[in-house]
């Protein structure tokens, strides 16, 4: 589901690869997803679970990837 927080062509492959990751190798929720890119680009979505959502979703689609399959999910 699209929430429009984040738009895709935003999402560099370098950004796409920090939030793979985050969500796949260190197992982030969604909320640690959104606080970390937060964090580290300077966002103001802080945790928001829907923000770190599609992120997700936004940086799978870079990577060739489906954010509802695993490793995403």
């Amino acid at each position: 589901m699209a929430h429009n927080t984040v738009d895709p062509a935003t999402i560099t492959p370098e950004m796409a690869v920090r939030i793979r990751m985050w969500r796949c190798d260190e197992e982030f929720s969604w909320r640690a997803v959104a606080q970390a890119a937060s964090d580290l680009w300077g966002s103001e979505w802080g945790s928001n679970q829907l923000y770190g959502e599609d992120l997700c979703v936004a940086a799978a689609k870079v990577l060739g990837e489906n954010p509802y399959r695993e490793p995403w999910n």
